[in-house]
Formats: structure tokens, sequence, C-alpha cells
């Protein structure tokens, strides 16, 4: 050997840009403020809760599900066995529970065929957005605030994102009729918008029945598909529950995404797809869903098959239905919300400037604060030192470049108690804002006012 060996350093202007997107800086940030500060009470994550799966019976809810394959399919113990000893198809084995979920609970019948079975729904995203975006010339629509698993999907694959605004009301569909005709004028076409209808992440907006419905007429006048992503629709108060889009999509504009995280448990990275759409080509017609299968065969392969068996098994032991899985956390989601919400009126109303503002969805896991100054990453900083308290800046939600000055709070993975005190702390915080920004960063705002009581350790 004639020395040391020269390690070899990669140009990051030689790195795809996606890795210098600012989104996933600011991930990587909150993550570290939030390990940097574990005594703080953190309404940072949009997790969810995971108490009702303390005495969870994983090993139950397997053998359930390997007995209905005994039975459904026909065959013996060890054969059941095996299929979760195997990769499997890369469409899924649950298939036909999926199915038979969506039927009971009133949401869209469609065949087992039309569904495929992924790691989360953000590997479903993934597949739709590669499987629908040709060239160039494709424009992926999105609301903004807007859930950023699908604009950072688009980043990585290289699609245009057109961002329009979005209300408690949900998305302006004025606007995005504008969009699709602005884009016919670059010669350029919206191939598809991203629509989360009900408690989207993260602005909690929801979409009433007529927009929904003005929202598939857009669809088959615009010749675009319909993304729709309804996590959050079992949250919905008692009795309120709307249908989702795909369930009133007769002509198949609307290609659902799914996940058993919220209502099942999150570390089995269980979602699903459904599209039931028609592909026509020199081999025949064939299902969307066939293609999405083929393109999971070069991304994940297959959805591991215990973690599909145990959300499997979930479905079996609550009678086949995600709205029976789901009916008790949803109400424990609905307490944490109205917690929150009651919290914020008794300890944050009376005591912060009056620019401090939040919105009151009725559903989902989040709640949006206006503040008077940057919500930037400074000021999360600030706020974990010295009021022992996180949340989530919502720049990195808005794609148009808005939310400078808002913030998000989740409180799906905090108990009442936790609720109540994070919220006095917030207060406390919120307290010493000024009533208008005059350009101070952080420091300079809490520099004049800070005492010994802001400080939790």
């Amino acid at each position: 050997m004639t020395g040391a060996a020269v390690r070899v350093h990669l140009d990051e202007e030689l790195l795809h840009p996606s890795l210098r997107d600012p989104a996933l800086s600011s991930i990587g940030f909150l993550n570290e403020v939030m390990a940097r500060y574990p005594e703080a009470i953190s309404f940072a994550p949009g997790a969810p809760d995971l108490t009702h799966l303390a005495g969870a019976d994983l090993a139950g809810y397997v053998d359930s599900y390997l007995t209905h394959v005994q039975r459904t399919r026909g065959i013996g113990p060890e054969r059941a066995r095996r299929l979760l000893l195997e990769y499997g198809p890369s469409a899924g084995l649950i298939n036909d529970l999926v199915a038979a979920a969506l039927r009971a609970d009133g949401g869209p019948d469609v065949p087992s065929e039309a569904i495929v079975v992924t790691v989360g729904a953000q590997e479903a995203l993934l597949l739709v957005l590669r499987a629908l975006f040709r060239d160039g010339a494709d424009v992926l629509a999105v609301s903004s605030p807007c859930f950023p698993g699908i604009t950072g999907a688009a980043r990585l694959l290289d699609i245009a994102v057109a961002p329009f605004a979005e209300s408690p009301g949900g998305p302006d569909l004025d606007r995005l009729a504008a969009l699709c005709a602005e884009a016919r004028g670059r010669n350029r076409r919206v191939r598809a918008v991203y629509v989360a209808p009900d408690y989207a992440n993260p602005g909690g907006a929801r979409m009433g029945l007529p927009d929904r419905r003005r929202l598939l007429a857009l669809a088959e006048r615009e010749n675009l598909l319909i993304i729709e992503d309804n996590v959050y629709g079992f949250t919905a108060p008692l009795g309120d529950a709307l249908p989702g889009l795909k369930e009133l999509d007769e002509t198949g504009r609307v290609v659902m995404v799914g996940s058993f995280a919220k209502v099942c448990l999150p570390g089995a990275r269980v979602g699903f797809v459904v599209a039931d759409q028609t592909v026509r080509g020199a081999g025949g017609d064939r299902l969307l869903a066939v293609e999405l299968a083929a393109l999971k065969g070069m991304t994940t392969i297959n959805t591991a098959p215990v973690c599909q068996a145990v959300v499997g098994g979930m479905l079996l032991r609550h009678g086949g239905s995600l709205a029976a899985l789901g009916r008790a956390r949803a109400a424990a989601y609905r307490r944490g919300l109205r917690g929150l919400l009651d919290a914020l009126d008794r300890h944050v109303a009376p005591v912060a400037p009056p620019t401090v503002r939040w919105n009151r969805p009725d559903g989902g896991f989040f709640v949006l604060m206006d503040l008077p100054v940057p919500a930037d990453l400074t000021l999360l900083s600030h706020c974990a030192r010295h009021y022992g308290v996180l949340w989530t800046p919502m720049a990195g939600f808005h794609p148009d470049g808005g939310g400078r000055n808002r913030l998000r709070l989740s409180c799906s993975y905090l108990t009442a108690d936790r609720i109540e005190e994070g919220v006095a702390r917030l207060a406390r915080f919120l307290s010493r804002l000024p009533a208008h920004h005059d350009g101070a960063g952080a420091s300079a705002i809490f520099r004049t006012n800070r005492t010994s009581e802001d400080v939790t350790r």
C-alpha cells in the first residue's frame, strides 16, 4: 500500500434537489428539538394515541386471521401459516377484508382486486403519483396548507405542484378551476388534485356535501383525477358523518388512499389504496390497482404479511368493520380536541394578545393558531427551552410560501392532564408576545420581560 485511501466526497449540487428541500430540514430540526427537550410537553406530533393498545393481543389477532384464511380459502393450518413466512403478493393479503370493511361501513363497493395494501398511506401516495404523472406537462394541485407527505412525494418524483387556498370549508374550488385554465394556457394540465375532505392535516378543514359534489363535477369537466386522503373522517361527531368522495364517485374519478394507523396501530405500517379505474392498452383492459401493484414490486415488494395479519385480525375481532374498530378511538380523540379547545379558552384567551387566534374544528387531531410574530424554529426552540412546551411551525405545510406566523397544536398523543398543563405553559409563553411584530427576533422579543416563572423545568 502506498498510503491511506482518499475518501470520496459527494457534491450536494450533484444530488437530487429534494435533499435540500426546506421541509425536510424543518422536520429534522423538529425531531432534534423534541429529543433535546424530552421533559417538554409536546403538541408537535400528529401520532395516534397508544393507550388503547396497552394490552393488545397481537398473537391473538394473527390467530384470528389465520382461522379466517383457513375457512375462506379451504387450506390447512400449515399452509395458512406459510402465508406469513413468505414474501406474499405485492397487491396484499387482506384485500378481501379491506373491501368488506369498506362495504360494511357504507363506503365504496369495490372488488378486492381493486385494492392494493401498502406500507402505510405514504407508500400509497408515492405509487399513485408515479402511476398517474407521465411527464413534466402534468401538474399536481394541492390545497395550502397541505399534508407534507404528498408534496414531499411529488418532490421526490419531480412532479410540479400547484397550490391553491384552503378555508375552514375546504379547498377553494373556484381557484382550482382557474389553475386548470392557467395550466392549459401554458400547454400543461392539472392531472390530479390531492384532497383530504374531512379534518385535513394540518388545517382541520372539512368539505360540505355540496362542495364534494362540486369537486366531482369539476373533475369531470376538467378531466382530472382526485386523490382522496380520508384518514381523519372517522373522528367526525356522532351522527355527522359525510359520504367520502369515493362513495359519491360515479365515473371513476377518485383514487382513495387510507391507513390503519389511526384506528388499529401505527407500528404495523399498513395502508391501502382503492384504484378501481380501468386502464386500457395493447394488452387489454386492467385495473389501475394492477399497475400500482407492479410498481410496488419495484419499491417495497410487499407489505409485511405478519403486519397485515395483525390488522386483519383486529378487523375480524370487530365484526369486519373499520367504523366499529375506530369508534372508541374516535371518542377519545374528540374528548382530547374538546379538552384542548376548552383549555385554550380558559388559559390563553385571557392573557394572550388579541392577535393570537385559533380555529375550532370539530374533528381531527389538530388546531391551528395564528401569532403576531413568526412562528419559526428559533421561536420554537425558545418556547421549548424556557416554557417547556413544543408545537409545530406551519411554514412547511404551506407550499405557497405562507404560514409564517402560524403554528399547529396536536391533541392526539397527550392525556387530558398533559393537555391542561401544556396549555397552561403555552399561555405563559403567549402572554409575553407583543401585539404586533416589529421585526425583532425571538431573543429580542423576550429579553426585557423574562422572569424566573417563565421557565418550566
